[in-house]
């Protein structure tokens, strides 16, 4: 089993770098040909960019899938847990129960899609038991990380020495209660069911997230990664469907991020910079039925930008309360100034974001084929291109 855990580190230490150029590569290689049939050959730009968002998806998904599957084999090497100063323990407290909890997700994604097809009116009370169930396995997940963070990191002399426990548990609470507050106030409107459709896309866009998440092209020293536009598909899904269920994904793909790549010193740092961080995805519609922006792509662009900056506040809440030793170590006196700088990186990650979503939204055909999910078909501005 060692000599199989070693094998396939060694595996997914080859195949990350090959995985992101080649990706890139294939990104390239599409946005020239669509260039090129844009302007040599416009009537079928529209098709082309729609199947061809969705094909590099797929490919993002399967992607996704083999680093997963081998990240989580050498998750179990001894040598990468030392070289990661982490105790075995975290397998069974934090990296199973996040694991389980996953499943879960697809799982019940999955059971929840069947019984909309055969029973559409037992729907609701289902999804209402799953709710439940998804709440209480969160909530499982939130206490074995908090008896790993107890049993080997709350006295370790390094990060313990600069934790303010308690305003990292007032920033957590408070930033999830304004969150929820404000996703639920804006979703007032929103009369549209999770229904089969729904409940699909929110699945395949998770999904496609986490496979895009692998394509990391600048990793941060103390956690963090900047990615090819991995936020953009859940960004999109909340988009479509507005904050209620924009939150819900974003949550879900939080802590699918912890499962990838766990920097877990606080069960309140834990909230803040995963599930509550990647929830913010859920305001990035917020500007959506605002009459007074004509286009799209403006929309789109402000609400990244709202996502991001929220999410950056988050990171920075906690870098202050959590992270203060590697200011400390740094010979940063000020921990703000230190955790505003380091987190930084989020709005480069936004950037690009914003510019795939203002690209990919400039096309009437998506743009159409966007509003007959969330059945919102209305004429758009002369400046969208087929």
């Amino acid at each position: 089993m060692f000599q199989f855990s070693l094998l396939t580190s060694y595996a997914y230490d080859v195949l990350e770098p090959v995985a992101k150029w080649l990706t890139v590569a294939v990104l390239a290689a599409m946005i020239i040909a669509g260039i090129i049939l844009y302007f040599a050959k416009r009537e079928v730009f529209g098709k082309y960019l729609k199947y061809g968002v969705f094909s590099f998806f797929a490919y993002a998904l399967v992607l996704g899938i083999l680093m997963l599957i081998l990240q989580l084999i050498k998750r179990t090497d001894p040598n990468y847990l030392e070289d990661k100063w982490l105790n075995a323990d975290v397998i069974s407290y934090v990296l199973v129960p996040l694991l389980v909890l996953f499943a879960f997700v697809l799982l019940g994604g999955i059971i929840l899609f069947v019984i909309s097809k055969m029973k559409p009116e037992t729907l609701k009370p289902f999804g209402i038991a799953y709710g439940v169930l998804f709440g209480a396995g969160a909530i499982a997940a939130a206490v074995t990380i908090g008896l790993y963070f107890g049993k080997h990191i709350s006295d370790d002399g390094y990060y313990s020495e600069f934790t303010d426990e308690i305003a990292l548990y007032v920033s957590a609470g408070v930033l999830a209660a304004v969150t929820v507050t404000a996703a639920l106030l804006l979703g007032l409107k929103d009369k549209k069911k999770f229904d089969s459709r729904a409940i699909t896309l929110a699945g395949i866009c998770i999904a496609m997230s986490f496979g895009l998440s692998y394509v990391k092209l600048f990793d941060m020293p103390f956690g963090g990664s900047i990615t090819l536009v991995s936020l953009f598909p859940v960004m999109l899904y909340s988009y479509i469907y507005g904050t209620k269920k924009g939150i819900l994904i974003g949550f879900i793909y939080g802590l699918m991020q912890a499962m990838q790549d766990p920097y877990i010193i606080h069960p309140a740092q834990f909230v803040l910079d995963y599930p509550l961080a990647f929830s913010f995805v859920a305001f990035a519609g917020t500007f959506k039925n605002l009459n007074a922006l004509r286009f799209p792509q403006l929309k789109f662009a402000l609400g990244a930008l709202l996502t991001g900056t929220l999410r950056f506040s988050a990171h920075v809440l906690s870098g202050v309360f959590a992270f203060g030793a590697n200011a400390a170590a740094e010979g940063f006196e000020n921990f703000w100034i230190y955790s505003t700088g380091y987190n930084s990186y989020v709005f480069i990650d936004i950037a690009l974001v914003i510019a795939a979503g203002v690209l990919v939204l400039s096309s009437k055909a998506f743009l159409k084929q966007t509003e007959s999910y969330s059945g919102e078909i209305k004429k758009q501005p002369e400046t969208v291109t087929e």
